[in-house]
């Protein structure tokens, strides 16, 4: 599929401010998931220095540096991917890591180390996660079926536009939880079974034509023989050709589209975000 996006997220201060240097993650990925066909990014002001590059978990950033004051920070990124997994199974999962929990190659291991902490998961998700394994007898790509869809099922899908991603535990136990919120829930119950999961951020096909969109958050799972999969518990499904991928990290803070901050003695912030996204060609 062939999508269009425009985002434009505005920060507006209520005096001047010095803005420190700011990451900025909008370019999407290039892989065999989805190709890149344009991309443009405006900032207003005009940074003194930008310059793209890799970050250390494989994501193409921007970094800025600014040398005045402003009263307001837009960014504005235009860009045209062509998604290309219609398929998510297209793989063989290595015979090896068809049970639970999950056994990494020794190569693997050391360099899914960041993926795989769980150390502070709730008890309450461990045991919701080996609930869902022993539906799935232990099988790997059953569970990660059968886990997407009960969190679907079982946790209602709100909107909180700010803040970082509850707890699991927390989400679990209200049987709520925004995009992000769902994710990590995902993402723990992973960890615990031994698959190395990392928080995606970008965008979603959803319902065409709508006025307002927001940025959408679902996780991947590293499978020996697949690579990095995706897995939406917001939609209950595995994703195929229908979300845009940008940002892939650990943590939602590592993922997210704008990190930084600004000097300014009692200023404060307001921030707004436009999206529109646009299919102008489906797959056949």
């Amino acid at each position: 599929m062939l999508f269009e996006v425009t985002h434009v997220t505005t920060y507006h201060y209520s005096r001047p401010v010095f803005l420190e240097p700011h990451t900025l993650r909008f370019h999407p990925r290039n892989d065999g998931q989805q190709r890149v066909d344009r991309f443009e990014l405006a900032v207003n002001p005009r940074p003194d220095v930008m310059t793209e590059c890799l970050d250390y978990e494989g994501n193409v950033v921007t970094e800025v540096w600014f040398g005045n004051l402003t009263e307001a920070f837009e960014v504005t990124v235009k860009f045209a991917v062509e998604t290309l997994r219609r398929d998510p199974f297209d793989y063989l999962l290595a015979p090896a890591a068809a049970k639970l929990p999950m056994h990494y190659p020794k190569e693997a291991g050391p360099s899914l180390v960041p993926y795989l902490e769980c150390t502070s998961v709730d008890g309450s998700v461990t045991d919701f996660a080996q609930s869902v394994a022993h539906q799935a007898e232990e099988e790997t790509v059953p569970f990660l079926f059968l886990l997407t869809q009960q969190i679907h099922n079982v946790c209602r899908n709100v909107i909180r536009q700010d803040g970082d991603p509850l707890p699991a535990a927390v989400t679990l136990a209200a049987r709520e939880g925004s995009c992000r919120d769902l994710t990590v829930l995902f993402m723990d119950a992973c960890r615990t079974q031994g698959i190395a999961s990392r928080f995606v951020s970008g965008y979603q096909e959803g319902v065409s034509g709508l006025s307002e969109r927001d940025l959408h958050a679902w996780a991947e799972v590293y499978l020996p023989g697949g690579g990095w999969r995706s897995y939406d518990p917001t939609l209950g499904l595995a994703v195929s050709d229908r979300h845009i991928a940008v940002a892939a990290s650990r943590t939602s803070h590592g993922a997210a589209p704008i990190t930084g901050t600004f000097r300014g003695t009692e200023a404060r912030t307001q921030m707004a975000s436009r999206i529109e996204l646009a299919v102008t060609a489906s797959s056949p």
